[in-house]
């Protein structure tokens, strides 16, 4: 069968990661991504990373995550010419992303409503950081910026270590795949009406959609969200557990789940113990439950306990570390990550991760490494119907 997003061209003038993640998904259900960039320099992830020698390469690590399956062409969108090539690529695309502040696009001539005199089915997605409107929406945007005007930071770590920002991007991650999600649904209704779309994703309000329980136990119970480090708001014993060797997390979240651990562990009398009888007593004597139960768990590893518990019903699972969880055998016979022998200027495996889904008609791979800066400029040329003579032009002009 052929791939979800088979035959869609997307346009992606994005940098960094909202964007390049949002455009990254769509590749890896096989759309035909078109990585538009700036000549000379491009994407700015192509310069990130742990590694200064691919950073040098122009084919930084953070290019390397979100940009496989992905074609390059450079083009000048400053550029009166540069400005035509990018119009007729628009007329042979379904979907166009960008990130750039609001109103760059516009003042470049190539917004939503220039470009959709082009190509009125043209689904137009804009990611920033607070969106087209608002006070803040001119505002720049990073990702911690986001984190804690969102409220995320305010409600991570606990009473001495809060305001924590949370160790990975999550802001521009939950931006795109809002993103991405809004342009699917988008392309289904275009399938059926031919209508194109405006799409304004702002990762402020993308973020603080995903924070709902918080969010609801302020507007509905009038509770302030606080922070509590590793514990579960909701029950207990539910959170992060010493053990003889190694933390674990528990959710005993339903009261036989509670009374199941307290059995495993051997301490069935704390299932009876009134101090600790039904959700809300043991809420409030959290800490004293806890210190009981991890003087039980003090007698096996965090790993031997996992086991046993998870055989009863009890969700536990081991902390893990970044390496040891891509080691792990659950995540390997899953297929989570892909090798390529190399890519552009990388003379080593290249292993991104794909996406967190499988399907019965065939599980979504980027088809190619990440791409060179502009290797395809040619190529994506010449399928827009541009002579061999007129590219050199293009080059020589400064326009690709």
């Amino acid at each position: 069968m052929s791939p979800l997003l088979d035959k869609i061209r997307v346009l992606d003038l994005t940098n960094v990661l909202a964007g390049p993640f949002c455009c990254y998904q769509m590749a890896l259900l096989g759309a035909d991504v078109i990585k538009v960039e700036v000549p000379g320099s491009g994407d700015l992830a192509r310069q990130l990373g742990a590694d200064p020698d691919l950073n040098k390469a122009l084919m930084g690590v953070s290019f390397l995550a979100q940009n496989a399956g992905k074609r390059s062409l450079t083009v000048n969108l400053k550029d009166k010419v540069g400005k035509a090539v990018f119009r007729r690529l628009v007329e042979s695309a379904d979907v166009l992303v960008e990130n750039f502040r609001p109103g760059v696009m516009d003042r470049l001539g190539l917004g939503w409503s220039a470009l959709k005199e082009i190509k009125p089915s043209l689904v137009y997605c804009a990611i920033s950081g607070f969106g087209q409107t608002g006070p803040l929406h001119g505002n720049p945007a990073y990702d911690q910026i986001v984190q804690g005007l969102a409220g995320v930071m305010s409600v991570t770590g606990d009473e001495t270590s809060a305001p924590l920002r949370v160790g990975y991007p999550v802001a521009d991650t939950i931006g795109g795949i809002t993103a991405a999600f809004a342009i699917a649904a988008a392309l289904v209704r275009r399938g059926r009406t031919g209508e194109g779309e405006f799409i304004d994703v702002s990762m402020l309000e993308s973020t603080l959609v995903t924070m709902g329980w918080q969010v609801s136990n302020y507007l509905v119970a009038h509770v302030q969200p606080r922070p509590i480090g590793n514990e579960n708001m909701t029950a207990s014993p539910s959170g992060t557990f010493a053990t003889g060797s190694g933390p674990l997390n528990i959710a005993a979240n339903k009261q036989e789940q509670y009374v199941a651990l307290c059995a495993v562990i051997g301490r069935p009398e704390l299932a009876t113990d009134p101090r600790y009888i039904d959700r809300e007593d043991r809420k409030k004597r959290r800490a004293e439950l806890k210190a009981e139960i991890e003087k039980a768990l003090a007698r096996k590893t965090a790993k031997e306990w996992s086991v046993l518990l998870n055989a009863k019903g009890i969700p536990a699972g081991e902390v893990l570390s970044i390496p040891e969880v891509l080691e792990h055998p659950h995540i390997k016979e899953r297929g989570l990550v892909t090798r390529f022998p190399g890519a552009p200027g990388v003379e080593r495996e290249v292993p991104v991760v794909r996406s967190g889904f499988k399907l019965e008609s065939g599980d979504p791979e980027p088809r190619t490494p990440p791409p060179a800066l502009g290797a395809d400029t040619d190529a994506l040329l010449a399928e827009l119907g541009y002579g061999p003579e007129e590219i050199r032009a293009l080059r020589d002009g400064g326009a690709v």
